[in-house]
């Protein structure tokens, strides 16, 4: 039994169907989000794209709506209102203002717009390109809208690319709470103007294991805040009390028990600079602590968490235009939680845990709302030891990032690898995965990386959702080129809509067991089963029962499937042995297994010396029609004519094989050659072919440049 789900993201309305017991995905936010592009408008719409670094790519929806002077976007309002947020972008070096009409008539507040905070460039990071285009911008309307009323922006003179609106009902301010130490009366200045950075530490040296109280206002900070520790830091909620700084604290420890809530910290960083600290946290909260109802804006990092965070929560903020990460664990995070937080328009990754120095350990990131992360992953877990990503809704990841990763990619020493069980579970992904300039392949919606070390964690990925990604729903990858195997993954419970090429983008050693996966209007194939690098290894998919729609293998490992292009039809005169997977019993030196099938007839396989007999095998992928082998041995003159004793057997499963040709001698000659042809019977099927060789007059080992199969006698 299951039951339709509405769940609301900022890419607008999902429909998604989950198991009567399983919570939504996504956090439960404040305010309902509009398209631009579903708005009316008299400007043009852009989009959809996802090529790196354009504007549309980047848009909410992969979509959004470009207005020159005076043209407009109207949207209808979605539920009782009083302030609104808009996404938008100008040109490189423009500002301007948005007037702003309510039901058509003009209001007197209009909304500021600005480049200030957008185009921003990290020639650092192979792959990069311009990006982090789009911006926020929010506005008290001044009074109340209602479902169905009109709410328009028109620009003043300033080309904008609106994407976006959330419209929220905003609470009036909350009361100073009693006993509480105020700001004001150690002297800060609520207009902005002075500034605040020693009144805010005097009240915090004075409340002591009380409340220091932000009233409403606007503070500017001038420097980073210490020795933070036992106290809770309190405003009045995130549209009234708002702190100016682009570093709030910095400390490297704190005996914890700090608290965090309900104000914003909206910073002024144009650019990343990472060996800045110009983050929300920077450092320790220390145990025990909280942050929640934040809003974070204009800051490299939201919460760059080094040190004893023991059970810290951090919940029910939002975190936006971000040019690194929203928040990362930094290693030795015992019992942390993250969830049901709304993040938009990050530089990095969204959320992630680096295990670095010690692992991040019995932590979570739960019912997030991710959206737009324009250089990374929506949720990246990097190392750690029983990490569980639960319940998350990603949309939108760009440029060298899926909606989910999880990996060994260490970037630094001392890092500390996957190991225990990492649960990922009940999450649904929208347009996520994207083109890896680096790797100049896709990467995935959700994709487990053996990057730096082999993955042996046990990896339970269930009750996934996946819709409308540009490429692949599930990829396993050795992403660091070094062909590291992938273990132990349980894929249980998934419903795959629309994806781009393939269901499984399979590239790496490994295994894993798949049940009850269900496919739609897949675009190229079911499965993509091929090496990188070549020769690396075989990935094995194990059907556990339950899967349907996704049974058909990518026909060729020489080129990559482009989206919605469909499984060519085989071409008969192609050799279905090129580039697979190879295994022997044994390799003499470097001449391994998978010089027999890297096209290049100078470079060969050779088996353990005077051990006959030795079998070659090939992995075909999947069952194919076989019905004509050539065998190669190095073309020079320099090989002397020899001849093979050679058994062909075959095997649709890698553990049941079959004699498809029985034993016989095979003569290789350069003067004619050096190759020899075996004719297969009609009928022949198999997945892998092995070659047993038990003889070879010319040396003691057996010996193959290149073993060609075709579908073809």
């Amino acid at each position: 039994m299951s039951v339709t789900l509405m769940v609301a993201l900022s890419a607008g309305l999902l429909t998604a169907t989950a198991p009567t017991a399983h919570a939504a995905a996504g956090a439960t936010l404040p305010f309902t989000s509009v398209e631009a592009e579903s708005a009316t408008t008299t400007g043009s719409t852009i989009g959809p794209d996802h090529t790196q670094g354009t504007l549309a790519s980047e848009a909410s929806g992969r979509q959004a709506v470009r207005i020159a002077s005076g043209q407009r976007v109207e949207f209808t309002v979605p539920s009782a209102a009083n302030a609104v947020n808009l996404a938008y972008s100008v040109p490189d070096g423009q500002s301007g203002t948005l007037d702003v009409y309510v039901n058509g008539t003009r209001i007197s507040r209009t909304l500021p717009v600005t480049s200030k905070y957008s185009y921003v460039d990290t020639p650092w990071i192979p792959g990069a390109k311009t990006h982090h285009f789009y911006d926020n911008a929010r506005l008290v309307l001044g009074r109340n809208v209602q479902p169905g009323d009109k709410v328009a922006f028109q620009s003043t003179g300033t080309q904008v690319t609106l994407d976006v609106a959330d419209f929220e009902q905003v609470a009036a301010a909350a009361a100073q709470p009693a006993g509480s130490v105020s700001v004001v009366s150690k002297g800060a200045d609520p207009s902005g103007s002075g500034d605040s950075t020693q009144a805010f530490r005097d009240a915090i040296a004075s409340a002591q294991g009380g409340v220091v109280w932000i009233p409403p206002g606007d503070y500017r900070l001038t420097s980073s805040l210490s020795g933070v520790q036992n106290v809770t830091l309190q405003g009045a909620g995130s549209w009234h009390s708002v702190v100016h700084t682009s570093r709030f604290i910095d400390q490297s420890g704190s005996s914890g028990s700090v608290h965090i809530k309900n104000f914003a910290v909206i910073g002024e960083v144009t650019e990343r600079v990472d060996s800045n600290p110009d983050n929300f946290v920077n450092g320790s909260l220390g145990p025990n602590s909280s942050v929640s109802g934040m809003w974070l804006q204009h800051l490299k990092v939201g919460l760059w968490l080094l040190g004893n965070n023991d059970n810290l929560v951090v919940e029910n903020n939002r975190l936006l235009d971000m040019t690194a990460d929203g928040l990362n664990l930094n290693g030795n995070a015992r019992g942390v939680r993250v969830r049901n937080n709304f993040l938009r328009n990050q530089g990095d990754d969204a959320l992630a845990m680096w295990s670095l120095y010690a692992p991040d350990t019995d932590s979570s990131f739960e019912n997030n709302t991710v959206s737009q992360p324009n250089l990374a992953n929506g949720i990246a877990i990097y190392g750690g030891t029983d990490i569980a990503v639960k319940n998350n809704l990603i949309s939108d990841t760009n440029a060298l990032g899926s909606g989910i990763a999880i990996s060994n990619q260490k970037f630094l020493d001392p890092f500390h690898p996957l190991s225990g069980t990492i649960t990922v579970d009940g999450n649904t992904l929208v347009r996520t995965g994207a083109m890896n300039p680096n790797w100049n392949h896709p990467m995935g919606a959700l994709r487990v990386d053996s990057y730096d070390s082999a993955i042996n964690a046990n990896i339970d990925i269930t009750n996934t959702t996946i819709t409308d990604s540009p490429y692949s729903a599930f990829e396993f990858v050795s992403g660091g080129g070094q062909g590291y195997p992938v273990r132990n993954v349980t894929v249980d419970g998934a419903t795959v809509r629309n994806t781009g090429t393939v269901v499984v983008q399979a590239e790496a050693q490994g295994a894993a067991v798949f049940r009850n996966v269900t496919a739609t209007g897949v675009g190229a194939a079911g499965i993509y089963n091929c090496p990188y690098p070549a020769n690396s290894g075989t990935f094995s998919l194990t059907d556990g029962g339950g899967n349907s729609g996704w049974s058909s293998t990518w026909a060729d490992c020489s080129t990559w499937p482009q989206p919605g292009q469909g499984n060519p039809d085989p071409d008969p005169t192609r050799n279905l042995a090129k580039s697979r997977p190879t295994t022997a019993t044994g390799s003499q030196d470097v001449y391994t297994p998978g010089k027999a099938v890297d096209g290049d007839a100078n470079s060969y396989w050779e088996s353990t010396n005077n051990a006959f007999p030795q079998s070659w095998t090939v992995d075909l992928g999947s069952t194919q029609a076989v019905r004509r082998l050539v065998l190669k041995l190095p073309p020079s003159f320099a090989w002397g004519a020899r001849t093979q004793t050679i058994t062909v057997l075959g095997s649709t499963n890698g553990s049941t094989y079959a004699t498809v040709v029985g034993s016989a001698g095979y003569r290789f000659d350069p003067a004619t050659g050096n190759t020899a042809t075996i004719s297969l019977p009609g009928g022949t099927s198999l997945r892998y072919l092995r070659l047993s060789v038990s003889a070879n007059t010319g040396w003691p080992a057996g010996q193959f440049s290149e073993v060609e199969a075709y579908p073809t006698s």
